[in-house]
């Protein structure tokens, strides 16, 4: 047993999945040998998700029934929407709020008593909860807003539907497709910390609704999920800043200020989503306010070819053009991890399946460096 420490686990194989597999160097996202682009620019979320699931991209003939499925389970019991009004009321933060959401809907579910082992109702259970997290996250938003919660529209895909509860108005074509991009973007990325939180809560045949609530938390931190937050704050302040933001950009970096949305553990180079989400940002921009991709592309373009990140490995990542695109579909900042995790909950549920059909509970050790040969002193005469 070999006694190297990887902190981190950074490069330590713990699995195999065949489900997405990333190669920093070219800048390449696969999802089950599909490219990320053809995948965002030709298929649905809800075909991601089935293709994520069970291993395949539907044909018209399964993929109507299993949108079908999605749709039937949408609805969240009356006590969840008391809750997350009662959370609303109390200022909670967005992604507490998702937390508390999926640990109740384990409450209301129909097959509570399944077998452990029973894959096929475990990832029927991941269903419901994918389907029911966009109406809870637009109701806590809505009680937030002191407005009442939009019932789901039956007639809207997963991706529009979210938009229509939060906003109680039917999204257009384009806020619609670029909303299903992002979330097909985000719905799997290898090992990542949140996925492996799920996994490791899998491995000891806990329910999926625990494995699902360790990754939102997981998700929570600052050094996982909410960069696309803090990149559109960043963009907010040079929007007020009354300077021009390659002069904020310019005198930021003088500073050593480091700008949100650049670098990634994994890529070296620019993330493959990035460049799928600035084509969108462009789109929004060219049918609405172009200041957001402007900022942007002219700040990736300053600190990539003048700063000379690229040449260091750091490029843009997802987040940076995330945030703006978010944001000119009318999303409020604080919901941009809770979008992540509405979007991820699909690769958290596939990996925790992978990884029970050929189950070991995941059980690392670590190196003592504690004290040695201690004595010990009675409580009376310490």
């Amino acid at each position: 047993m070999s006694d190297d420490l990887k902190k981190g686990l950074e490069g330590v194989l713990v699995a195999e999945s065949e489900l997405s597999s990333i190669d920093g160097d070219a800048g390449r996202l696969i999802y089950r040998g599909y490219t990320i682009e053809d995948l965002a620019r030709g298929a649905s979320y809800e075909e991601v998700l089935y293709l994520l699931w069970h291993g395949h991209l539907p044909t018209e003939d399964e993929l109507e029934p299993f949108t079908d499925a999605l749709m039937d389970e949408r609805e969240v019991d009356a006590d969840v929407l008391e809750t997350m009004e009662k959370l609303a009321d109390a200022d909670e933060r967005p992604m507490a709020a998702l937390r508390t959401a999926v640990s109740m809907f384990s409450a209301y579910e129909p097959e509570d008593d399944a077998d452990p082992e029973d894959l096929d109702a475990t990832l029927r259970k991941g269903r419901r909860i994918t389907a029911k997290i966009p109406t809870a996250l637009a109701a806590f938003e809505r009680y937030r807003l002191g407005e009442e919660p939009v019932d789901p529209n039956p007639d809207l895909g997963l991706a529009a539907n979210f938009l229509y509860m939060l906003t109680g108005e039917e999204p257009d074509d384009i806020a619609a497709e670029t909303f299903d991009q992002a979330l097909i973007l985000h719905a799997d990325h290898g090992l990542n910390a949140s996925t492996f939180t799920s996994m490791v809560i899998g491995s000891t045949m806990a329910d999926i609704y625990s494995a699902v609530t360790g990754g939102i938390s997981a998700l929570s931190g600052p050094l996982h999920g909410g960069a696309n937050q803090d990149v559109m704050e960043v963009l907010i302040e040079i929007d007020e800043s009354g300077l021009d933001h390659r002069e904020w950009v310019e005198q930021a970096t003088a500073e050593g200020r480091r700008i949100p949305g650049f670098g990634h553990r994994v890529y070296n180079v620019k993330d493959p989503r990035a460049a799928i989400l600035q084509e969108r940002s462009k789109e929004l921009a060219e049918n609405g306010e172009d200041k957001w991709y402007n900022y942007t592309t002219t700040i990736e373009q300053f600190l990539t070819e003048e700063k000379g990140l690229v040449e260091k490995g750091i490029a843009p990542n997802v987040d940076f053009y995330s945030g703006s695109v978010y944001y000119q579909l009318g999303i409020p900042i604080d919901m941009y991890t809770p979008i992540f995790a509405m979007s991820r909950v699909g690769g958290w549920i596939a990996h925790v399946l992978e990884y029970q059909e050929d189950n070991r509970l995941i059980r690392p050790r670590a190196r003592y460096t504690g004290p040695q040969d201690q004595e010990f002193v009675p409580l009376e005469d310490r």
